[in-house]
């Protein structure tokens, strides 16, 4: 099954840090980052990167549907790291109703840690 880590990359650059080090410190079969054109102009991930285009403006539904329909099979690992509270909650609600499981993943001082 392949080894997938799911972040949304928010407006907040702060975050990205955190973002680009999980990106960097494990070995993935596929990296998808949620994000807007900004976004992707702006982030320079060390590895080859999917990106799944959204408009945060958008309501919850529209944004939680496109988000569940760009959403891949296999091993979820989920970073809620960077992004809004809005954002964070479609990516929950499009993982739910697609009943997929995942583990929610951050860096700490020890390294990566899976929940």
């Amino acid at each position: 099954m392949k080894k997938i880590f799911i972040a949304i990359l928010g407006l907040g650059k702060g975050s990205w840090g955190h973002v680009a080090r999980i990106i960097a410190e494990e070995e993935w079969d596929q990296i998808l980052l949620i994000s807007n054109e900004w976004g992707k102009e702006n982030f320079a991930p060390s590895k080859e990167t999917d990106w799944l285009m959204v408009n945060n403006r958008l309501g919850f539904e529209i944004l939680k549907d496109e988000i569940k329909k760009g959403l891949p099979e296999g091993d979820l690992h989920v970073s809620l790291i960077s992004g809004s509270g809005k954002e964070h909650t479609a990516l929950i609600a499009a993982l739910r109703e697609s009943k997929k499981e995942f583990k929610v993943v951050i860096l700490t001082g020890e390294g990566l840690k899976t929940y």
